[in-house]
């Protein structure tokens, strides 16, 4: 600290020198001309004058200078942030990264919890934790299904639990929510083919893919790999965000239209799921907007908003009660299923039986396993990158303007946490990015225009929502609790964190810009690019997310992670090949 100190204070020394020699050779310089006969005789006499205001400007820059040195002199070891330096190469010495993202977040521990106590991170607590554990169950229901019950809705929710509470407090950027997403989901039951295919135990199989992929993703944490991540733009950012958002939309869609066909629904409780999910959605998008009106006064329309999801679910619950109680079993709705015990879904042990798998294919899973980190790295860096973006004002262990910082201590939790979960047969957890992004809105301050002015940058709120949700697996009366929410409470909150990530996606508004009157419009930061080419740039990225989307859900769904990763090339092939100009890209595409 001393060293840093005493380097900045000869910076700022030698940088006030420059700034007096600078105007000492403005001032000269305007009065040669003048006396060179290129003034008139009445400009002539403006030169002491000149002079005398150059003297006052170094002597006020002077002042300033000594004002910050002293500012920085009084700094402490928790606030000194480590310089910038955005010309970081892709790989850098073993374990250097991961200390600079330590030493730059660690000594903030303390203020990290006292943060969070306060009202709103009580209402993002009570929203994440519905907006967490639904996705666990679902998710959970839909891993038996796809492996065969090896995998299931408690291992779902303990992973959830345990992984989210350890992230919370190890990462560097502990606003990141993991959890399991669907292109995990789809690369695991396309694994489980894969071992039917080599007529292997699939257990076994997953677990050895699970440490290959733990080892390279250990490996490119304490090589600083996450750099190369400098080169993902914001075409990829916009691309991965909307997709994520749109698998969370079609969920729920696809499970409330799912009522009106299943064999044991009536037309009743098809119209009610409806209702209820409508319900839940509308109420929380509502009042969550009260925050923009002129009803109450600031202060209640802030708490409202902040409530506002969890308002929803209470809701949605009450109505679904009130129905069931005046209609009977024509109007019971189903519920979140948790289970009871705390076993696994099969009743197999915990720990899973390695050597059952031939030696052969222990080597054999390594590539599963690099298909699986391309999968893991991305879906993890994207997501923190979309976290750290600038427009969310972080400051704890920031650079400014810098999206880097942090990935590489939160790459090095994640390979740990996915040997940890593979040795026991738990799901592989990684940065959710609907969850993620709500969380980080949820804990924003905004200015009158919408606009984020700071975020509560804490660990408080990760923790309780973890630790919530595991107080489901382990104790009974919270689980009693949950298992009177319905089904469609959640499918609304589903369609809520879907769109409500949307709002501040370029892509997203560009795609609502194709539909509005360019005369009523507001004027966007795209707005001096050509209309053709802002509708071709955006023609591409949603083509682009089709493509994903159809190979996310195909027979060849273990290749998405190869096109999440071509993205970037193609980014840049659209400039190389003259599809776009440079000076257009640059504006459509800037970070």
């Amino acid at each position: 600290l001393s060293s840093y100190l005493n380097i900045h204070h000869i910076y700022l020394l030698t940088t006030t020198m420059k700034t007096q020699l600078a105007a000492l050779f403005v001032v000269l310089s305007q009065y040669h001309c003048q006396v060179s006969g290129f003034s008139t005789p009445a400009q002539l006499t403006l030169a002491p004058r000149a002079f005398s205001t150059g003297f006052h400007q170094v002597q006020h820059l002077q002042r300033q200078n000594a004002i910050h040195s002293s500012s920085k002199l009084q700094m402490t070891a928790a606030t000194v942030m480590p310089p910038a330096n955005e010309e970081e190469p892709l790989f850098e010495g073993v374990g250097k990264g991961i200390i600079r993202d330590y030493k730059a977040r660690l000594p903030l521990m303390k203020s990290d919890i006292t943060d969070g106590l306060n009202p709103q991170c009580l209402a993002a607590t009570l929203f994440l934790f519905f907006a967490c554990l639904a996705p666990a169950v679902g998710f959970g229901g839909l891993f038996a299904v796809a492996t065969g019950g090896a995998i299931g809705t408690i291992e779902m929710v303990s992973s959830t639990a345990a992984c989210g509470f350890i992230y919370a407090v190890t990462s560097a950027q502990p606003l990141t929510i993991i959890g399991s997403t669907g292109p995990v989901l789809a690369f695991v039951a396309c694994l489980v083919q894969l071992a039917k295919l080599m007529n292997v135990p699939f257990l076994p199989l997953y677990t050895w893919t699970g440490l290959w992929t733990a080892g390279i993703l250990f490996a490119s944490s304490i090589t600083s790999a996450s750099n190369l991540v400098k080169y993902l733009t914001r075409f990829t950012d916009e691309i991965f965000s909307v997709l994520i958002s749109t698998i969370f939309v079609i969920e729920a869609v696809s499970d409330v239209g799912g009522t009106f066909s299943a064999p044991g629904s009536t037309l009743t409780k098809a119209l009610l799921t409806l209702a209820i999910a409508t319900v839940t959605y509308g109420t929380a998008t509502v009042l969550k907007g009260l925050r923009n009106s002129v009803y109450f006064t600031k202060t209640i329309r802030n708490n409202i908003s902040n409530f506002a999801p969890t308002i929803g679910v209470v809701f949605g619950s009450l109505l679904a009660r009130s129905a069931r109680l005046a209609h009977g079993a024509e109007a019971l709705l189903p519920a979140l299923a948790i289970p009871a015990k705390f076993q696994t879904t099969s009743g197999r042990p915990w720990l899973v039986p390695l050597m059952d798998l031939p030696v052969w294919a222990r080597f054999a899973a390594l590539l599963p396993a690099l298909m699986a980190t391309v999968l893991l790295f991305l879906d993890q860096n994207i997501t923190v990158r979309l976290v750290n973006n600038p427009m969310y004002k972080m400051e704890k262990g920031r650079r400014k303007g810098n999206v880097l910082d942090g990935m590489h201590a939160d790459m090095l939790v994640i390979s740990i946490l996915t040997a940890v979960t593979s040795l026991i047969g738990f799901p592989w957890l990684v940065a959710a990015t609907v969850r993620s992004i709500s969380h980080v809105r949820a804990l924003s301050k905004f200015d009158k225009n919408g606009n984020v002015q700071s975020s509560m940058e804490q660990r408080l709120t990760g923790m309780s929502i973890h630790a919530l949700i595991g107080s489901c697996v382990f104790f009974a009366k919270p689980r009693f609790l949950l298992t009177q929410v319905p089904l469609p409470v959640l499918m609304g909150l589903f369609m809520y964190l879907g769109i409500s990530a949307l709002p501040g996606n370029e892509m997203w508004e560009r795609i609502k810009g194709v539909f509005t009157d360019k005369q009523l419009a507001k004027t966007e930061r795209w707005s001096s690019v050509p209309t053709n080419v802002t509708t071709m740039f955006t023609a591409i990225q949603v083509a682009c997310l089709g493509a994903m989307l159809w190979v996310k859900s195909s027979s060849i769904g273990v290749l998405f992670p190869v096109v999440i990763a071509m993205l970037a090339p193609l980014r840049f092939g659209l400039v190389k090949f003259g599809l776009f100009k440079k000076e257009d890209m640059d504006i459509l595409d800037e970070d």
